[in-house]
């Protein structure tokens, strides 16, 4: 179990942010809200960079936006300010 434990905490993940409301959209799309995690505008879910997960954010594209993660944020570039 402890190879697993390390494999599962090392996996890719992404952050999702619920930025619409579910209502007036189809039960489907409000159930896969709620199977995500979220379920008000606002909650943030880190949740594992998988195809299962992927196909389940596509489907409510236009309900969440993907937020980059710290390691995401940390490698891309930074512009110079003076």
């Amino acid at each position: 179990m402890g190879a697993k434990k390390a494999a599962a905490a090392s996996a890719a993940t992404f952050s999702v942010r619920q930025v619409r409301s579910g209502i007036g959209f189809r039960v489907d799309q409000k159930a896969t809200l709620r199977a995500l995690g979220l379920g008000k505008i606002g909650r943030v879910r880190r949740l594992p960079d998988n195809p299962q997960t992927r196909g389940m954010v596509a489907k409510v594209s236009h309900l969440v936006v993907i937020e980059p993660t710290d390691r995401e944020a940390d490698a891309a570039p930074r512009s110079k300010t003076r």
